[in-house]
């Protein structure tokens, strides 16, 4: 395997990974996906580059594992196809990020409320461009696989979401979020959102492109139908995930994993479904979204509070609302 910074080894040949050649062998407990994909990989050899990554999460963070930029891809197409759904954390800053891999997470996302409120600007209004390469640009090094939270790629123009998409790429990022909510809180037109997936996937072959449908995020008065319509349309463009933040409950989770031949992503639920029920389900992917972001605000303010000689007991984290308020402008939307 070649050797220097991963990001600066000459690209490989695009991959993907081909689901037929998924096998008990290579990763035990493999589901089988019946998904296109730019180019077959050698799953096993994906499985071994995960543990490596995994080997490389140490409390020295400073050195990254070398490893070519399509094997780091594969890499994270694999982690959907295990025994149990990946658990992704969502990072905000290099902190968190660093904090997160040392704790052995081989992947890491980002969350758009976290890198919108650290940098004093709304989420959900398309103006994190500059932000997100600023922050993957600061992870770069970390031993960790990244996903970018890229909202609605900060453009109705495919040829420019891809554009972005294709920036973070050459810094290492080996997969994004679309999601079809737009700035003032409506769905986007289906065929927008996939008009989006394909170009993406056409300017970045190997890169999972997990595609986000708000249905259920934004209340639509019917949001089971409308969710499975788009997350169809959306595996049909050529998303390598499907992801449904607020499904409420088991059965609109197995409706969608029913409905989709591509890995499912939910949002973690305190309180709610757990992994191992997850897993029962068919779910590939689990992210923790805003909640990290706003525990650790949570605990900030608790700390000042005991400091100041008021402890509170069992203060609940910020909600996605009062985040928002501190730098959205009036008339947001609260998602």
């Amino acid at each position: 395997m070649a050797s220097g910074h991963p990001d600066v080894i000459p690209t490989l040949s695009p991959a993907g990974i081909v689901p037929s050649q998924l096998d008990h062998q290579s990763l035990p407990g493999t589901r089988q996906w019946a998904v296109a994909a730019t180019a077959p990989v050698d799953v096993s050899a994906a499985a071994d580059t995960i543990r490596s990554y995994r080997r490389a999460v140490t409390p020295d963070v400073r050195t990254p594992p070398t490893f070519a930029r399509a094997d780091r891809r594969a890499a994270f197409h694999a982690l959907h196809h295990g025994d149990r759904p990946l658990l992704l954390p969502n990072a905000w800053d290099h902190a968190s990020a660093a904090a997160f891999a040392a704790r052995g997470h081989p992947a890491v996302g980002t969350t758009s409320l976290g890198v919108a409120a650290a940098a004093g600007l709304p989420d959900a209004a398309g103006v994190l461009r500059a932000a997100n390469l600023r922050l993957a640009r600061l992870l770069r090094p970390l031993p960790v696989l990244l996903t970018v939270d890229v909202e609605g790629g900060c453009s109705d123009d495919p040829a420019e979401v891809a554009d972005l998409v294709a920036e973070l790429a050459d810094l290492g990022v080996v997969g994004v979020n679309v999601e079809d909510g737009r700035p003032d809180g409506t769905l986007a037109p289906v065929a927008v959102t996939a008009a989006k997936v394909a170009s993406v996937r056409a300017a970045v072959p190997g890169l999972f492109v997990n595609a986000r449908t708000d249905a259920w995020w934004l209340g639509t008065s019917d949001p089971l139908p409308e969710a499975l319509r788009r997350a169809r349309a959306y595996a049909d463009a050529g998303a390598d995930g499907v992801f449904v933040p607020g499904a409420p409950d088991a059965t609109a989770v197995a409706a969608v994993v029913d409905a989709v031949a591509v890995p499912v992503n939910v949002l973690h639920r305190p309180g709610g479904l757990t992994l191992p029920e997850l897993a029962g389900l068919g779910v590939a992917r689990v992210s923790t979204g805003s909640l990290l972001y706003r525990a650790a605000l949570g605990a900030a303010l608790a700390a000042l509070d005991a400091a100041a000689g008021s402890p509170r007991a069992d203060v609940d984290p910020p909600s996605y609302a009062e985040v928002q308020a501190l730098s959205a402008p009036p008339g947001s939307p609260a998602r």
